[in-house]
């Protein structure tokens, strides 16, 4: 039988890579983690609403619908094991106009399709109760939101798995792999220190790069690999106290859930992100999209005063889809999909990612058979 350096490599140690880490040393395998980046989560786990969410949306059967629902619940616990912060403040999904209020009855029956907990249909009258600057003409609430230390459970995962013996690399990149004849793989990272390493399973969730990672894989097919689109959403924060104690929704625009409310873990409010599809990393928040900002918010909102908001950060989310397209569901691609064995490959997995990550790192192990 072949001796391996690890029972497992994964790449990317952002929140999916590490809960996927997490769920295979949770198994009694010893895994390694091979981050690009000089720190872990600086990539998409940084650069989003740290939002908890409920589950609500996403169709009936789908990946995201099981994994949010399931990830949201493992999520909770294990802040409260680990002593992640968080707030499960709630969220309502606020109509302002009659067309939005009909879709209201759409997204409940889903929620509930989807055995999302505690969802409610609310009056103007209980929504402004709740909060009561709120402009509004019917809600839905969902109890189960929230938001949380997105690093603080990602330091956590990180610590589980050097617990178990494994390691989590940073400014390593991963540079390829190629499959042993015996089973597992020979796997390149690079980097101030470059070596070669052997794995006996491989799993790849590096978030924006899943593409170009793929490629890299001897054998891997790649008219498998879908196309990647970069999503850019920008955040602009309050300049004053924040208006409510819940997010704020409104229903989701075509590929994503709009531009919402937070009030964060320091009690200041965030507002995004928008939707803008980009060719680059760029990060940068141009102040000239503050006028959309304050229109869209606004309908909520309508007190929010002028001169009140300033550019905060942005992030890029991996989009399988492009402007117009249908937005799919999580690709979490084993041997059934790529005919390769012991190893599985991510793709697309943005919102609801963070939430699912516990769940996505259970059901990657169950892909590996394990």
């Amino acid at each position: 039988m072949a001796e391996f350096d690890f029972d497992a490599v994964v790449v990317g140690a952002g929140a999916v890579g590490l809960a996927c880490g997490y769920a295979l040393a949770r198994r009694g395998l010893v895994v390694a983690v091979l981050e690009a980046g000089p720190i872990i989560g600086e990539g998409v786990s940084a650069r989003n609403s740290e939002v908890v969410h409920g589950g609500l949306y996403y169709p009936t059967g789908s990946l995201k619908a099981r994994l949010c629902v399931q990830g949201r619940r493992a999520l909770y616990a294990f802040c409260d094991s680990h002593k992640v912060a968080y707030d499960k403040c709630g969220k309502l999904v606020v109509a302002t106009n009659a067309e939005e209020v009909a879709r209201l009855d759409g997204i409940l029956a889903q929620a509930q399709a989807n055995d999302v907990e505690g969802m409610a249909h609310l009056t103007k009258a209980q929504a402004l109760a709740l909060e009561p600057e709120l402009n509004c003409d019917a809600a839905l609430i969902s109890p189960e939101s929230g938001v949380f230390d997105s690093h603080g459970y990602m330091l956590a995962l990180q610590g589980e798995i050097e617990a178990a013996g494994g390691a989590v690399v940073t400014s390593t990149p991963f540079e390829g792999a190629t499959p042993l004849e015996a089973g597992g793989f020979e796997v390149r990272a690079g980097g101030d220190e470059p070596t070669v390493l052997t794995a006996r399973r491989l799993i790849t969730a590096p978030g924006l790069s899943a593409q170009a990672v793929a490629a890299t894989i001897e054998g891997f097919p790649t008219d498998t690999i879908p196309k990647g689109h970069y999503g850019k959403g920008v955040y602009f924060r309050l300049t004053g106290k924040a208006p409510f104690a819940r997010l704020v929704y409104p229903p989701p625009i075509p590929g994503a859930l709009g531009t919402h409310y937070r009030r964060d873990l320091g009690g200041q409010a965030v507002f995004g992100p928008d939707l803008a599809y980009v060719d680059s990393l760029d990060y940068s928040v141009d102040p000239a999209r503050a006028p959309e900002f304050y229109r869209y918010i606004r309908k909520f909102w309508p007190s929010l005063p002028d001169g009140a908001l300033a550019p905060d950060y942005a992030g890029i989310r991996p989009k399988l889809h492009g402007p117009g397209e249908k937005q799919p569901d999580f690709r979490i691609d084993g041997p059934e999909a790529h005919g390769m064995a012991d190893l599985v490959t991510l793709f697309g997995i943005e919102s609801p990612g963070l939430t699912s990550s516990l769940a996505i790192g259970e059901e990657v192990a169950g892909r590996l058979g394990l």
